[in-house]
């Protein structure tokens, strides 16, 4: 029965393969307790969590106790390295479901019981989970070189069998998340090139899973770029193929971002409604991850049709998120986006505030895109108050940081 659910996979019937696994664990309980037969649950278990993790949705409920299972099993048996996998969908399930210190906890002891063990596989899937946490909280330099570590590391002959336990791809998920780590850092071009060849390599190897998530990466950089022609494509990619798969968290996302094109287009009711339907499906399956950002994006979408105050309510939401989660990639984004609708509402000095909190933020993180955008919503605000030096003083190092050539950028985070 395993290695039918794995066939499964391998064909990308999903949900195929989540019922052949569930039929083989219900075999398995008829056995006698053993060490054997407790292997043979957990390599159940593993496979189907990362299944789950598709047909459920990351931070599901089925998929938690799935991964809480394993974990049992995984201990049971003295946490063998060909199980690695286990601490790995852990990490996973709870940082989708908003509890980053544990995830990040989860991660180091991954990567410190691989390297105990000298463990390839378990260094790939340790530097990959950290890399992905770490861009959550902000950390973007020290998740770039995490990132860049899977990517150096993995061998798709050699460690074919993170593929199977697992459930991704190392090299097409590294890449996506690199993406978005560059992007904050400073480098839109080189982002938008590791998240465009992390797509064309899942559909190339045509691994469905890794597909939909590079395409809702993907999408989530160009929402934040821009580009509403490449979005909408990306959108559209990831709409049918999580619905070809029934992948609910996957069809969530790109439900909520064709629906900020809808507005963007014009189409201000049917995109609200689709924003606030996307998300409400999104958490449904027990996910925290990204809300912040979706719900920027329906703070958006209330200041275009002129509803400041709903808008200023949508954000105060969104930012009370990050103090609970310690998701805090975006935090820069939203102090600045709250003190614009301040600035509309005659508050400037409020504005100042934030602008300035944003950019402290942004400092911090070493995130010179939203560094720069901080930077340049305060140098209006003071060119406005007749502040000219002031302005100038603002713009003027992160200007200069852009206009650097690349090799004093990477001394830059060499050093840091």
């Amino acid at each position: 029965m395993s290695k039918a659910g794995h066939n499964s996979v391998a064909r990308a019937a999903i949900a195929e393969a989540a019922a052949q696994f569930q039929k083989g664990l219900d075999q398995l309980a008829l056995l006698p307790n053993t060490p054997e037969r407790q292997r043979q649950e957990l390599e159940f278990r593993i496979a189907s969590g990362a299944v789950l993790r598709a047909v459920k949705g990351q931070a599901a409920a089925e998929t938690g106790r799935a991964y809480a299972r394993a974990r049992e099993l995984w201990d049971q048996l003295g946490s063998p390295s060909e199980f690695l996998q286990v601490p790995y969908g852990q990490s996973r399930y709870h940082a989708f479901r908003g509890e980053l210190d544990l995830a990040l906890r989860l991660d180091e002891d991954l990567l410190r019981l691989s390297h105990q063990r000298n463990d390839a596989a378990g260094l790939i899937l340790g530097h990959l989970s950290r890399g992905r946490s770490l861009m959550f909280v902000g950390s973007f330099a020290s998740s770039r070189t995490h990132l860049e570590e899977v990517l150096a590391l993995y061998d798709p002959i050699a460690h074919r069998s993170v593929v199977d336990q697992a459930g991704i791809l190392p090299q097409v998920i590294s890449q996506a998340w690199l993406g978005n780590a560059l992007f904050c850092l400073g480098f839109p071009g080189r982002s938008l090139a590791r998240s465009n060849a992390a797509i064309a390599e899942a559909q190339r190897l045509a691994h469905v899973p890794s597909l939909a998530d590079s395409l809702a990466i993907g999408a989530r950089l160009l929402s934040l770029v821009g580009d509403d022609a490449a979005l909408g494509e990306r959108a559209d990619q990831l709409v049918s193929v999580a619905t070809e798969q029934g992948f609910p968290h996957w069809r969530a996302q790109g439900t909520i971002y064709r629906a900020w094109l809808k507005v963007k287009n014009g189409d201000m009711t049917e995109g609200k409604t689709l924003l606030r339907s996307g998300s409400t499906a999104y958490r449904a399956s027990g996910a925290e991850l990204y809300v912040p950002h979706y719900i920027d994006l329906l703070a958006a979408a209330c200041e275009i049709a002129g509803q400041v105050e709903e808008s200023l309510t949508l954000l105060c939401d969104a930012l009370q998120i990050v103090e609970r989660t310690g998701e805090r990639w975006f935090a820069a984004e939203l102090n600045r986006h709250k003190g614009q609708l301040l600035l509309r509402q005659g508050h400037s000095k409020a504005a100042e505030e934030l602008y300035y909190k944003a950019l402290g933020i942004a400092q911090e993180q070493e995130a010179k895109l939203w560094e720069l955008r901080a930077a340049v919503s305060l140098a209006r605000l003071c060119r406005d108050q007749r502040r000219h030096v002031e302005a100038r003083d603002l713009l003027a190092p992160v200007y200069n940081w852009f206009t650097r050539p690349i090799s004093r950028k990477r001394r830059h985070y060499s050093t840091n």
